[in-house]
């Protein structure tokens, strides 16, 4: 299982130069899952950035995999994980649900560098 998180997603989105990183696990469809807490998130960068008929398409387009709500048990497994690898909450909650899930991370987030069953990639400015 793959779980992308937002950094990914937007890059995706706006075809950045690290775009192509991430293909592989969004085009893995059956094998995406979507934390809720990436929806808000991409949602809320492309509400601002881009206005509301981009934020429903790209809501959409995550809707695709398979969205993951925040329980209890997700909950507890963030706070564990925040204090074991000082995490911040958002990031903490997005390891917990790939715990759960079973998933890899794909990201650009520093926070994650390092850690197991993370596929990182340094972010790069676009014209670069």
């Amino acid at each position: 299982m793959n779980l992308v998180d937002s950094s990914g997603w937007l890059e995706f989105f706006v075809d950045g130069p690290n775009a192509s990183f991430f293909e592989p696990a969004l085009a893995a469809k059956d094998d995406l899952i979507v934390p809720t807490l990436a929806l808000f998130e991409v949602f809320k960068v492309a509400l601002r950035e881009r206005g509301e008929d981009a934020a429903v398409q790209a809501v959409a387009a995550m809707r695709q995999g398979r969205v993951i709500d925040m329980n209890e048990e997700i909950a507890l497994r963030a706070a564990r994980i925040s204090l074991a690898h000082r995490l911040p909450l958002a990031d903490s909650i997005i390891a917990a649900t790939a715990a759960r899930c079973d998933a890899e991370i794909w990201t650009q987030d520093r926070h994650f560098e390092g850690l197991p069953g993370i596929h990182f990639i340094p972010a790069k400015k676009k014209n670069a």
